[in-house]
């Protein structure tokens, strides 16, 4: 874990360059600019808005304002997904910035869950933690951990600190030498597709013949479709990597901006080794996200 950790960096601070505008149909008492921001993709919208509510708030009567909400062309952008998930199902051939819409009105009821706090966003990811463990260790590493430790967690990822994360959440990635593996990879291939949003199967890291699996492994059971015909490569765009041309998008001349410095730190990984181990790969990257 250690020779990783400038990799995990990487991932963790990874960053996709954001416009927020107001909808059209709000109501204002002054013109409302629009807020730019440098979304970090690991984390959920709900953490990372507080700047955009109050900066939009000010423009309007405090009557008009109820729970905010956000889409993106017409798609209202889920806050249980990670905003990296979001950008990449919705927005990865758009050009930068992300341009997002911003609601106080209308919720839509049919399509979104409502956030009435943090706590909320929380319980989420506590919960998909559990799961995670539950698949790789049968819940053992989680349910040995104090309270402290699931709060630091959390606090890690909400305050966006790395080292404060990964100083609990490397436990939940380790596993003992001769077990060569987890019981289960956890992971979910999300899709555009209502009817099923994800895919998410049991499968292990070892094949019954003792070879490890690899990524390409496990989308050719679950998803075929994903991997090429030279069975090489395969479209991944929530995976990062790291690049070494530097990136300097267009970005207004505002005081709430934060240029990001390469293209690691804007973009996701379009093209992933199949024949990655998963047990590396896992140490990275936890939710993949398809297109077509």
């Amino acid at each position: 874990m250690t020779d990783d950790k400038d990799v995990l960096r990487d991932v963790w601070f990874g960053r996709i360059p954001t416009c927020f505008t107001l909808y059209q149909d709000e109501i204002t008492e002054r013109e409302a600019e629009p807020y730019y921001l440098l979304l970090p993709r690991v984390s959920y919208l709900t953490l990372v808005t507080d700047k955009v509510k109050k900066h939009f708030q000010k423009a309007m009567r405090q009557e008009d304002v109820s729970e905010i909400w956000f889409e993106y062309e017409g798609t209202p952008l889920k806050w249980h997904y990670p905003i990296g998930l979001l950008f990449d199902l919705l927005a990865s051939s758009s050009a930068l910035p992300w341009n997002i819409t911003v609601h106080f009105k209308s919720f839509p009821e049919k399509d979104l869950l409502h956030c009435p706090s943090k706590d909320a966003v929380e319980a989420h990811f506590m919960s998909c933690m559990k799961e995670a463990d539950a698949l790789k260790h049968k819940s053992q590493v989680i349910n040995e951990m104090q309270k402290k430790d699931h709060k630091q967690l959390w606090m890690g990822l909400q305050n966006d600190r790395f080292d404060q994360f990964w100083a609990i959440n490397r436990k939940l990635m380790e596993y003992p030498p001769e077990e060569n593996g987890f019981r289960y990879i956890p992971f979910r291939i999300y899709q555009t597709t209502t009817e099923r949003p994800f895919i998410q199967k049991l499968f292990r890291p070892v094949a019954a013949d003792g070879q490890l699996h690899t990524l390409g492994d496990l989308l050719k059971e679950v998803c075929p479709s994903a991997v090429t015909a030279e069975d090489r490569v395969s479209l991944c765009n929530s995976l990062q990597v790291l690049e070494l041309s530097p990136c300097r998008p267009s970005w207004p001349q505002s005081t709430h901006r934060d240029l990001p410095a390469s293209a690691s730190q804007v973009m996701g990984l379009k093209v992933c080794a199949t024949n990655a181990q998963l047990g590396s790969l896992l140490k990275y990257f936890i939710q993949f996200s398809k297109e077509y």
